[in-house]
């Protein structure tokens, strides 16, 4: 195929690709949204629960042990599946602050968002903060509003505060017959005059059984409920909350379902959605400005490594999202930070935990790289053109703590799995003269990344470690004078530290008062603000 028809093959296969991420708050349903819409594309045959209690299966996007065990999602997910003649690459992220990094950089890969709203509690904080990001990267974002099968709030309420908090016009699609709770059906409001009606499955492992009836039925059978989704629906559409797709796109609007992903009640109609309304994979921004075409020859960002997903291989996977051109396996590449050759010999189409070898892939798809022990997070792959993709954010760590083997006859696996962690991005790793690397510091968003970081080094690298906490909560960014300044400083409680990952300088303090402390004593020292998780 010459250039000029693999371009154009790419551009036509990509119109085919919806890749999305579906984003939520800690517990209002994300891993288990993600498990309805793969058995609605047929993609599995039975859905887990989220905890996986009773029996139950866990739910296919959550693979590593300590998820299965708390029943929350700690690390991102991607799941491949077609329905309706198109491709949907979907990437589960985890909802829980402390892992913030993770959640930014699949928001990195992604053309639209699935903003998840528990139906009872409306806009969390991490749904608001995971919202300001979607619209920093111009990430169009729908909305479900779930678990519409219990108690919550009204309807037209969480309208309101989607549109007083975001300043983003909601627009429904699908409309509740019945109050949260007491949920008799839906209406999907491009054909109002019918409603949906839904027959829960046990434990919703499979599709809720689904019946039409006419608006002169809906009227005899559901009374008032029915009488009061037509008046709200008659009052929606007179103040013009109607869907307009240039406006989704431009960030104006969102689309909005409502249902409960748990009982598989609503879900197609957000899967067909996705289809009908996410948009295609279209041009990349790249590093200092313009973009990528979908035409160019091939390029790709990686914007996930993951280490121990199968555990009889012990392997280590780069996730690369296809940016333009056409991915073919083992083709020779390359890596734009080193600008070296890269053989892509191993490459697999990812399910979950599970996954199989893929020849080709178009922009849009998402590929694991098996045993890409080279590759980085944020690192562009490309062939012919050169091309660099704008880098991933690394946050402030707020917790600190030393790093030592529990068992010192087990330190080589004890610094092998510490540097595996910190170039998968699950911690920042810093380092300092005094200590050593026997004893990293690691610095964290959030207390649980140290419990995954734990769990990991017991179970996959078979190296136990001891954490032993640091007085600090804030961190800035410094030179190699100031790192002196602060080792030095009498009058001021900090230290230091080289971040492994970047070089950085990282100067940390126990609280904003010491660091005015050391501003006043050293007002010629460089500090600069770090990117806060948690604004």
């Amino acid at each position: 195929m010459t250039a000029v028809g693999s371009g154009a093959w790419a551009a036509s296969e990509a119109a085919r690709r919806r890749t999305f991420a579906v984003i939520s708050h800690p517990d209002a349903g994300k891993s288990t949204l993600t498990e309805a819409l793969a058995l609605h594309a047929r993609a599995i045959t039975e859905a887990g629960a989220v905890h996986g209690k009773s029996g139950r299966r866990g739910v296919s996007s959550d693979w590593m042990e300590m998820e299965k065990a708390r029943g929350i999602s700690v690390t991102s997910a991607v799941l491949q599946f077609a329905h309706r003649e198109c491709v949907l690459n979907l990437l589960d992220t985890p909802g829980h602050a402390d892992f913030s990094e993770d959640t930014y950089r699949v928001l990195a890969a992604v053309d639209c968002a699935v903003m998840l709203i528990d139906a009872a509690k409306g806009l969390e904080e991490q749904t608001r903060k995971l919202f300001d990001v979607c619209r920093h990267r111009n990430i169009p974002v729908i909305t479900f509003i779930n678990k519409w099968d219990r108690p919550g709030r009204e309807a037209l309420e969480l309208l309101d505060e989607i549109e007083r908090e975001f300043r983003l016009r909601p627009t429904p699609v699908t409309w509740p017959v019945g109050d949260a709770g007491h949920l008799r059906g839906l209406v999907d409001v491009r054909s109002p005059e019918r409603m949906l009606r839904y027959t829960r499955t046990p434990g919703g492992a499979h599709e809720a059984t689904e019946d039409e009836l006419s608006a002169a039925q809906a009227a005899l059978e559901e009374g008032a409920e029915w009488a009061q989704a037509a008046e709200e629906l008659e009052l929606l559409a007179a103040d013009g909350a109607v869907h307009d797709q240039e406006a989704f796109l431009a960030g104006r609007t969102t689309p909005v379902f409502f249902g409960a992903a748990i009982s598989n009640i609503g879900v197609r109609l957000l899967l067909d959605a996705l289809v009908d309304l996410a948009p295609a994979p279209g041009p990349r921004v790249l590093e200092g400005g313009g973009t990528r075409a979908l035409e160019a020859p091939f390029s790709g960002l990686v914007f996930k490594v993951q280490a121990n997903m199968d555990p009889a291989h012990r392997d280590r996977i780069a996730f690369l999202r296809v940016c333009s051109g056409i991915f073919e396996r083992g083709a020779t590449v390359t890596r734009a930070a080193s600008g070296k050759p890269f053989a892509t010999k191993y490459a697999h189409s990812v399910f979950g935990q599970d996954r199989s070898m893929v020849d080709v892939a178009y922009p849009g798809d998402v590929v694991g790289l098996v045993n890409a022990t080279a590759l980085r997070v944020g690192d562009t792959l490309f062939t012919d053109t050169a091309a660099v993709f704008p880098p991933m954010p690394t946050f402030a760590p707020e917790r600190f703590a030393v790093a030592r083997p529990a068992d010192i006859s087990r330190s080589k696996q004890f610094r092998r799995g510490i540097a595996q962690l910190d170039e998968e991005g699950v911690v920042q790793v810093l380092v300092s003269d005094v200590r050593g690397d026997q004893a990293p510091v690691l610095a964290a968003v959030g207390p649980m990344q140290f419990d995954v970081v734990a769990a990991r080094m017991a179970g996959e690298f078979s190296a136990p470690l001891r954490l032993e906490p640091l007085p600090y909560q804030l961190a800035r960014a410094t030179d190699a004078a100031g790192a002196e300044a602060l080792n030095r400083s009498r009058l001021v409680k900090g230290e230091a530290l080289t971040r492994v990952r970047d070089k950085a300088q990282l100067a940390l303090f126990p609280n904003r008062w010491q660091v005015s402390s050391f501003e006043r004593e050293f007002p010629q020292a460089r500090l600069d603000l770090l990117l806060a998780a948690h604004e």
